[in-house]
């Protein structure tokens, strides 16, 4: 069913960006538009949703140009459901933004960058064509790298050249496999490549050209053993960027995987075993490195590297169950770790640090917002009946029935730590007394009650979204069901593009 509602939510955040060019030095303006720009995004993405999940896949052929000569774009439950969860993180970041990031960088365009980001992801989520998914990837990671280094610090400037060169690396591999790929079909269009990829007589081929893909996407979504450049750079931007990074930006290269290892090759049982084994080393890396971080953003930056381990594996195993399991990970995933960077920027607004053991005594002065914390860090463990809790059902039992009981057990063992280092954070952060130890943080001031509550607002929507998905799990998992069908017969998207 063709339908041109399918780009609004790229073209608002573009004119957002073009508009706010026009009110460069105007500071507060730039606020205002930037949550408004947010909140129209939004709406475009719950009606998308809502369609397609009421309806059918909707696609819009670029130009007029018919598939598979011209760019078409595709919405389906997976790319509307990314869509939807990006729409809800933007708009708490947006919010979050306008106390929490400083005037100076402002200043240097922060929230015309912020809305390019944002239309480059959800380019990437809908765009129908392989070579248009490498161009919106480009979008993503020019509006970021200038995002981490606004402000010019040694720290900030660092990390980003470490996230820069391993991206390029990342895309050198992706162009490669574009290449290769046009070489043996003729095409660039994911559906008409669903369907030529098995006619190439040379198989191994294909399969070569699936490791290029798979070494791309996985440098992307910060997969063992190139994991490093995430925690090297996410903890220093501001918190408000941090939490962009941290809840969207890896998850656009898990949706490629997803969606091309889905839709284009299936994977054979080396791939297979491959992917999992690199899920396992993830999972472990990830949360062993989170053992022994006393920064905030340090501790959460592995805790994003392990948990990516978790939807990785999902994909490996390639079973509905597993694929549910995964989905429903990723949704979780998105609303607890974009707002675990927010609670961080909150701390240190409130005392001017994320040193955990210079922090202490939080929930004797803020009780009310320790409870609220204390909602998401339980998520993140998957406490019953919260949302980190039901996804894990299912990795368990599609580990067990394939009999990757290696994986099981980095699961469980993840599982555990995260729980061990969690209850860690809390007992430093919350639970002993303050520290005595003298603040130095040149950011560092007291907050009025309206940029507190500007700062906490975000938080209490995204925790919300967070005890929707844990004690509305029936809806999501009715989604991830119909998400992992979708993936494991991709007629249904082959004929909404092609006709056929």
């Amino acid at each position: 069913m063709i339908d041109n509602q399918i780009i609004a939510t790229v073209v608002v955040h573009l004119f957002t960006a073009i508009i706010q060019l026009a009110f460069w030095s105007k500071t507060i303006t730039q606020r205002i538009l930037s949550i408004a720009g947010c909140i129209i995004g939004f709406i475009f993405s719950i009606i998308l949703f809502t369609n397609v999940f009421n309806g059918s896949i909707l696609t819009m052929n670029a130009a007029n140009w018919e598939a598979p000569f011209g760019i078409v774009f595709v919405a389906d439950l997976l790319s509307s459901t990314f869509v939807l969860l990006t729409s809800i993180a933007a708009l708490a970041v947006s919010i979050f933004s306008a106390v929490g990031i400083g005037k100076a960088r402002m200043h240097y365009g922060y929230f015309p960058m912020f809305h390019f980001l944002i239309m480059g992801l959800n380019g990437a989520f809908l765009t129908g064509d392989i070579f248009n998914l490498y161009v919106w990837f480009e979008v993503i990671i020019i509006a970021s790298f200038v995002l981490l280094t606004l402000g010019g610090r040694k720290a900030q400037l660092e990390g980003a050249v470490k996230y820069m060169a391993l991206n390029i690396l990342a895309s050198t591999f992706f162009l490669t496999g574009i290449g290769i790929i046009y070489g043996i079909t003729g095409t660039l269009n994911m559906a008409d490549l669903s369907l030529k990829i098995p006619l190439v007589q040379d198989q191994n081929i294909v399969n070569l050209t699936a490791i290029f893909f798979m070494i791309g996407f996985g440098i992307k979504s910060a997969v063992f053993p190139l994991y490093f450049w995430l925690p090297s750079s996410y903890h220093t931007p501001p918190s408000a960027v941090a939490a962009i990074f941290g809840g969207l930006l890896t998850k656009a290269g898990l949706y490629a995987l997803f969606r091309v290892f889905t839709l284009i090759f299936i994977p054979n049982e080396f791939i297979k075993t491959v992917l999992v084994g690199l899920a396992i080393m993830t999972i472990l890396t990830g949360v062993f490195g989170a053992i022994i971080r006393n920064n905030m953003r340090h501790l959460f930056s592995y805790l994003i590297v392990c948990h990516i381990g978790f939807i990785v594996g999902g994909l490996g195993l390639y079973t509905k169950v597993a694929f549910m399991g995964a989905i429903f990970y990723l949704i979780h995933d998105i609303m607890v770790k974009t707002n675990l960077f927010l609670i961080s920027g909150l701390i240190r607004k409130l005392r001017g640090t994320m040193n955990m053991s210079k922090l202490g005594g939080l929930y004797a002065e803020y009780p009310k917002i320790s409870l609220l914390i204390a909602v998401v860090l339980f998520s993140l463990v998957g406490i019953p009946p919260l949302s980190g809790f039901w996804p894990k059902i299912y990795l368990f039992e599609a580990s067990f029935a394939g009999k990757s009981y290696l994986f099981l057990a980095s699961l469980i063992i993840a599982s555990f730590i995260t729980l061990y280092v969690i209850a860690k954070l809390w007992a430093e952060v919350f639970w002993k007394e303050a520290s005595t130890d003298e603040i130095v943080a040149d950011s560092f001031q007291p907050l009025s009650r309206f940029k507190k509550t500007l700062l906490i607002l975000p938080i209490g929507i995204l925790a919300c979204t967070s005890l929707f998905i844990g004690l509305y799990a029936e809806f999501i998992i009715q989604v991830a069901n119909r998400i992992s069908n979708e993936m494991l017969d991709p007629s249904p998207y082959i004929k909404a593009v092609l006709g056929k």
